[in-house]
């Protein structure tokens, strides 16, 4: 039975409101001013201060009601569904507007951070020396390689190899290791040596031989040149055809590659 009462008042307890109605202190001021005494007065007067100073006004009740300053800060204020600032302006178009950022800065990143091809023209020969003794024929030449850059951001040559054949049997190799800049867009152009030795007898009579009135020898240049990049290395290969004069000691240039304008 005790028990009952004691769930039934804890039950009523929990019914108690916490705000304490505005209207209710003024009631009780109003009572303590219809008596005659003013003593009575005066002490009505302090416990409604005293009352008064132990509550503080409700910040979510447009002033209508009271908590207890001890609860002050462990109630939560709560905002209307209507309040504006729970619906922000302009929300779409903010969203809107951000994601379309985000598209266009990745789509210039992509578009100029995307690999493109890095061409590599022979363009035929920039000199060559013939010696010739008893039965080989010593042949240098250099060559020129343009090199044409069509990405958004600079490239480095790094190193070139080369390798030239004659009558498919290798007559010469060369290797150097460079350190070119080529800018975005542009085109550079790399002078390379190799130095040949043919050992063929029949090449060596059509240079050797005064009679002959053609003297040119056909080579094979092939090569590799290495590039980076972006953190990146690439080798590219190219060949070309060039003939070559081995009657004197100098020759002119002449390329089965057309020449750039």
């Amino acid at each position: 039975m005790g028990e009952a009462f004691s769930q039934l008042g804890s039950r009523e307890d929990e019914n108690k409101p916490i705000l304490r109605p505005a209207a209710a202190i003024v009631s009780k001021a109003a009572r303590c001013a219809s008596h005659g005494s003013s003593k009575l007065f005066s002490s009505c007067a302090s416990c409604e201060r005293a009352a008064r100073a132990s509550f503080v006004t409700c910040p979510t009740c447009q002033g209508s009601g009271e908590i207890p300053r001890e609860l002050e800060k462990q109630l939560v204020a709560l905002i209307p569904y209507g309040d504006q600032r729970l619906k922000p302006r302009h929300t779409k178009l903010s969203v809107f507007l951000a994601v379309l950022i985000c598209l266009v800065t990745a789509a210039l990143v992509v578009f100029f951070l995307f690999p493109r091809s890095i061409a590599l023209q022979p363009a035929g020969l920039s000199s060559s020396t013939v010696a010739l003794d008893k039965t080989d024929i010593h042949l240098n030449i250099t060559n020129v390689l343009n090199i044409s850059n069509s990405n958004y951001y600079p490239i480095t040559v790094t190193q070139l190899t080369t390798e030239v054949l004659h009558l498919a049997v290798v007559v010469g190799r060369g290797s150097s290791s460079l350190l070119l800049h080529v800018g975005p867009l542009a085109s550079e152009q790399v002078f390379y040596g190799v130095a040949n030795k043919i050992q063929d007898e029949n090449t060596y009579k059509i240079c050797s031989w005064q009679k002959i009135n053609v003297h040119h020898v056909l080579l094979h240049i092939q090569g590799t040149l290495t590039c980076t990049y972006l953190s990146h290395s690439e080798q590219l290969v190219f060949q070309s055809y060039e003939y070559v004069d081995c009657r004197g000691n100098m020759s002119a240039p002449h390329s089965l590659v057309p020449h750039p304008p």
